[in-house]
């Protein structure tokens, strides 16, 4: 079976490096799913999980919050202002994020950025998802 080289990398170093049978990913315009040999391409990630197929039958799960996948025929990847795999994510730290972000968003203060609450909030939820298996 054919493999793809997948790097995901954030700007405090690499987060995931392997070989899978098929990588997909949620971009800002739907949702993607890449094989070896794939056409070169770009693309902008929205926040959501990248799903990493490999050899084997496993599927490895990804939390990725934004960012580019690049995509050539033997090498995709992952540029990510965060991202984790889903054995790293501290899950108690998660869901004090999805907290504060519910409470930000129920109170209806003037001083309380909405957008940047409603940005934790999703990344919270990807997180604990992710974690949790919950794709």
């Amino acid at each position: 079976m054919k493999t793809v080289t997948v790097n995901i990398v954030t700007p405090d170093g690499p987060v995931y490096d392997a070989e899978v049978t098929m990588v997909i990913a949620k971009t800002t315009s739907g949702e993607i799913g890449v094989l070896p040999g794939h056409i070169p391409m770009v693309a902008p990630l929205a926040i959501g999980a990248v799903k990493l197929k490999t050899e084997g039958g496993q599927t490895e799960l990804a939390a990725v919050n934004g960012g580019f996948i690049e995509v050539r025929p033997d090498k995709i990847s992952i540029l990510a202002s965060s991202a984790e795999v889903a054995s790293t994510i501290d899950l108690a730290r998660a869901k004090a994020a999805l907290n504060r972000a519910e409470q930000r968003l129920q109170k209806k203060q003037d001083n309380v950025d909405f957008k940047r609450a409603e940005l934790s909030l999703k990344r919270a939820i990807n997180r604990i998802n992710v974690h949790e298996g919950n794709i």
